[in-house]
């Protein structure tokens, strides 16, 4: 019953520069006592995760701590299209109007189509197989410092990417960044 955004993304991957568009998305991890709930924001410029929260329930606050701290870590403009499916947690009041409040553009996949969600579910992916699927989690907060190391040591800096040219999205940020400087001079 809550109001669904219309899809900005169609299936549009390659955003000309960081910060144009970030895809969103929320996975549960089995723990031994419980689930954890993890939601990533990440810039599709770069496949790089600029924010992410985890934690024992997943209401919209959760969403909204990931949000922001990816807006701290990245100082966005106004304009930037915030892509996701239409989970309760994005369509709510409180997680469209802190959208609009920052200036960025809300986006949603079509129900039943997770396509314009795929870099999200990528990293879920590679996630699950490369961290979470090879040991047992006795407890949400074990999981948790895990996977704060595999975002911060290992995918955003060595994981090597198809699509950004066999580079891990920190190099591949770097490197665009020398194109365009030399490019402009």
């Amino acid at each position: 019953k809550q109001p669904i955004a219309a899809n900005l993304r169609a299936r549009d991957f390659l955003p000309a520069q960081p910060n144009e568009a970030w895809v969103t998305d929320i996975t549960y991890i089995s723990t031994s006592s419980g689930f954890l709930y993890l939601v990533v924001f990440i810039d599709l410029f770069s496949k790089k995760v600029v924010g992410w929260s985890a934690r024992t329930h997943m209401r919209a606050d959760l969403c909204l701590d990931a949000l922001k701290q990816a807006i701290v870590f990245r100082n966005p403009n106004p304009g930037l299209i915030i892509h996701s499916d239409r989970g309760c947690q994005y369509a709510s009041h409180g997680f469209a109007g802190f959208l609009e409040q920052c200036g960025f553009k809300q986006s949603m996949s079509r129900k039943g189509n997770c396509w314009d969600n795929a870099p999200a579910e990528s990293f879920f992916g590679s996630l699950k197989t490369e961290l979470i699927n090879r040991k047992s989690w006795p407890s949400p907060a074990a999981a948790k410092d895990a996977i704060g190391e595999y975002i911060h040591s290992f995918y955003n800096h060595k994981r090597l990417h198809s699509a950004n040219g066999y580079q891990s999205p920190v190099d591949y940020e770097h490197n665009q960044q020398k194109e365009k400087a030399y490019m402009a001079a």
